[in-house]
């Protein structure tokens, strides 16, 4: 019977329970995910013994050129005439361990407590003054640290292509076929493997200003880093999960997880209506310059293009002092008799709320009516013909054709307005700053974002490991988002429409 009425209501019936149906089995698909971690934990492992167990069983079937490559890194390959990659491999076990006992080594061992000893003054009796010794950086301590793990984790992965690469040039000398020289190689990588050659320095950029810095936040999360321990005066240390307690209120404070409560449900709420309105509007809007009545499309479009010309810096500060208490709005309005006293609109919790969601229609509608424009003038008009001999009107066209097909398009871009809103940071902090600021909120305001709220307490309070766990959230809430929505969505599935 429930799907009789779906397939009996109106298009936008049919969004509305797709989105109620989405919204009701979230927590099932969460709680699905969670419990089958374990499952895709295992999974993990047995693929890491799998392999583990193919290069003992190349130990075993290898001859003694194969086993001496698993101390000597390449040795089958030049053994064999592969004379290229097998010096490639040797020189990189030689820099590896070189690097690990010159460098690795010693911040690794510091690794468990972010450093020993901390700088401080020291009396020099034949000088008769104070100096400084140096001491440990717990920062360097655990950023150096973690490029030795990667670096170790690369070397450990070049070693086993290394064992795997010396046993096919033997497999292949057994049946006596050509080994690929270092020219072959080459030139497959210019040919065949050409996507190698280019993703390579992607993916090196990947792991240099995405991985790492994730990672070295990741880790600073379960320190002690603040202002009282700031290095190399103050060394900081490992606490465990305190910072993600104290974030909740599970660890006395219940001032802080108010706060972020609030903050959080506000974030979430600002999103949403932020995307929502721009992309809506913005689609209406191209709908209505896009009709066969409208006259001067170019004009229409390119005054709305304008308000994307202008710098946002520029429009969100003109908005600022046009909104501010004694701005030019409220003056006006007193003037008039309309009002009696100035309206708060960035100074009122509730109304700076209401404030920046309209401002950022203001500067975000131009952008979805352009790209909805791009997609409307590429929808077949064959679709409107039929639809009008069939009878359709225009709401059915909208409902059945046009809204189905933006959709189906957009919802990338949809993901990524939803996502780029939660770190909205220029709209908030020039508006409002974040204000304003109340005593029930911990170093924070009525409109402060996660975003905004964690550079407060970064450059304000020096609070790095807070803001730190509060960057994580951020990260998991986009995340969790991101794959849940465009899994689910047309886009994701071949050769599906809705």
């Amino acid at each position: 019977m429930a799907d009789l009425d779906y397939l009996a209501s109106s298009g936008p019936r049919r969004a509305w329970i797709r989105f109620t149906r989405s919204v009701k089995s979230l927590p099932g698909r969460v709680g699905g995910w969670i419990g089958g971690l374990p499952r895709r934990l295992g999974g993990m492992f047995r693929s890491l013994l799998g392999a583990v167990i193919s290069v003992g069983l190349i130990f075993i079937r290898g001859d003694w050129a194969t086993r001496l490559s698993f101390g000597i890194m390449g040795f089958g390959c030049l053994r064999r005439g592969r004379i290229g990659r097998g010096l490639i491999y040797l020189f990189t076990q030689i820099a590896f361990w070189y690097f690990f006992f010159t460098f690795g080594v010693g911040w690794l061992a510091l690794m468990p407590t972010l450093g020993k000893v901390a700088q401080g003054e020291v009396w020099n009796e034949e000088k008769g003054i104070f100096e400084y010794a140096r001491g440990d950086n717990s920062m360097l301590v655990l950023l150096y640290g973690i490029v030795t793990l990667i670096i170790i984790l690369l070397y450990v992965c070049i070693y086993f292509s290394s064992i795997r690469v010396c046993y096919d040039a033997e497999c292949r000398a057994r049946r006596a076929e050509r080994i690929p020289t270092l020219g072959d190689e080459i030139a497959a990588l210019r040919d065949r493997d050409f996507h190698k050659t280019l993703l390579f320095l992607p993916v090196l950029a990947v792991v240099i200003f995405t991985v790492l810095p994730l990672i070295f936040m990741i880790s600073l999360s379960f320190t002690n880093y603040d202002r009282f321990h700031m290095p190399p005066g103050n060394l900081f240390t490992w606490v465990g999960w305190e910072n993600f307690r104290a974030i909740f209120g599970l660890g006395g404070n219940a001032l802080l997880g108010n706060t972020f409560r609030s903050i959080l449900s506000w974030t979430l709420v600002w999103a949403f209506f932020a995307t929502v309105t721009n992309y809506a509007l913005g689609m209406i809007l191209a709908i209505f310059i896009n009709h066969r009545g409208i006259r001067f499309k170019k004009f229409f479009r390119t005054v709305f293009v304008t308000t994307i010309a202008i710098p946002q810096f520029v429009s969100l500060m003109f908005m600022r002092n046009l909104l501010a208490d004694n701005g030019l709005v409220n003056v006006f309005l007193t003037q008039m008799g309309w009002v009696d006293a100035p309206i708060r609109f960035l100074t009122d919790g509730n109304i700076a709320r209401i404030t920046v969601i309209l401002v950022n229609m203001w500067v975000g509608i131009p952008y979805s009516m352009l790209i909805t424009t791009g997609i409307l003038l590429n929808i077949p008009a064959d679709l409107y013909e039929a639809s009008r001999i069939d009878g359709a009107g225009p709401v059915k066209q909208f409902t059945t054709i046009t809204l189905p097909y933006v959709l189906f398009v957009t919802t990338p871009y949809l993901i990524t307005q939803f996502v780029g809103n939660i770190n909205n940071f220029n709209v908030i902090w020039l508006l409002t700053g974040g204000g304003p600021m109340t005593g029930e909120y911990y170093q924070g305001g009525r409109t402060d974002l996660l975003v905004t709220w964690l550079y407060r307490i970064t450059t304000g309070e020096q609070n790095y490991k807070l803001a730190s766990v509060i960057g994580i959230i951020t990260f998991a809430v986009c995340a969790a988002f991101s794959l849940i929505v465009y899994s689910r969505s047309g886009s994701a599935k071949e050769g599906k429409f809705l």
